[in-house]
């Protein structure tokens, strides 16, 4: 018994436990209470900012909405959209000139091209190539992509830089044909072709069927455009001719002063002096090549 009362008297009690047992339990008592550093306060400080940047979010957010509503088409990466219609002096220091609306140009403008290729090809059967290329021509000028642009509202969209009132009018207008190429290599990229292809046949089947203006002769137009730069006449000239005598192939070149001769081949000599005056209309950059 008294080796048993000698071992519960030396068992430590719950203040004691330890050498420290004191300190310990201050150390416990003042932990107890759960104070706040100054740190906890900084997320409240900053919430106005993060509101205010929600805000200008949901506004972007919208404008897109808008601008996807006019187009008729949702884009999956919003991005693609504000490439097409950035211009270079928009961009940002240190952001190459791919980051605006260029490399989408030169792809819409193919993309264009080739939709409305298969829209003339299967909505003038009996036109032979000659009168599909001057549609084509006419369809896809910068002329007839402007006009597109501007019937879906694209000219207050277009993101520009510092370059004054003024020129920013100017600039706006002169590059609105390209944004619409643009846009159109942005939906390509973001829905592919058949989407593409859906909104090119939404703005040009009207225009396919009802010409801005109406065809004319390219042997009338290099007239035309020769005599009011005080040039003589087109001179046409046969150069070959092949094939056998129930179907002979013509090769016929136009010539001008001071400009190289443009060559056309044909089935007739007139089908090939037209191909001919096509040929230097084009090369010139003549205005109002593009009527056939």
């Amino acid at each position: 018994m008294k080796d048993e009362a000698k071992d519960i008297a030396n068992q430590p009690t719950e203040a004691q436990a330890g050498p420290d047992g004191e300190a310990a339990t201050k150390s416990l008592a003042t932990k107890t209470p759960e104070t706040k550093s100054p740190e906890t306060k900084t997320p409240e400080a900053k919430a106005p900012a993060k509101k205010k940047r929600t805000r200008s979010k949901a506004k972007r957010t919208d404008a897109n909405a808008a601008l996807e509503a006019r187009i008729g088409y949702s884009f999956t990466d919003p991005n693609m959209l504000m490439q097409a219609i950035t211009h270079v002096s928009a961009l940002k220091s240190g952001r190459k000139r791919g980051d605006s609306y260029q490399r989408l140009e030169f792809l819409g403008d193919h993309v264009l091209g080739l939709v409305v290729s298969d829209m003339l090809y299967h909505a003038f059967p009996n036109a032979d190539e000659g009168e599909l290329s001057k549609r084509l021509a006419e369809l896809v000028r910068k002329e007839s992509c402007a006009d597109v642009a501007k019937s879906l509202g694209l000219l207050d969209d277009i993101k520009l830089g510092s370059v004054g009132s003024s020129a920013d009018a100017r600039l706006r207008k002169s590059i609105l044909g390209d944004i619409c190429e643009a846009v159109i290599g942005a939906v390509f990229l973001d829905g592919g072709y058949a989407a593409a292809s859906e909104f090119v046949k939404r703005n040009w089947t009207e225009r396919m069927h009802k010409p801005r203006r109406p065809l004319r002769d390219p042997k009338t137009v290099l007239q035309e455009w020769a005599q009011g730069k005080g040039l003589p006449t087109p001179v046409y000239r046969e150069v070959e001719r092949t094939g056998p005598h129930h179907d002979p192939q013509f090769r016929v070149a136009v010539d001008l002063p001071g400009l190289a001769p443009a060559e056309g081949i044909g089935g007739s000599k007139r089908a090939a002096e037209k191909v001919a005056a096509s040929v230097m209309i084009e090369r010139e950059g003549v205005g109002g090549s593009n009527d056939g």
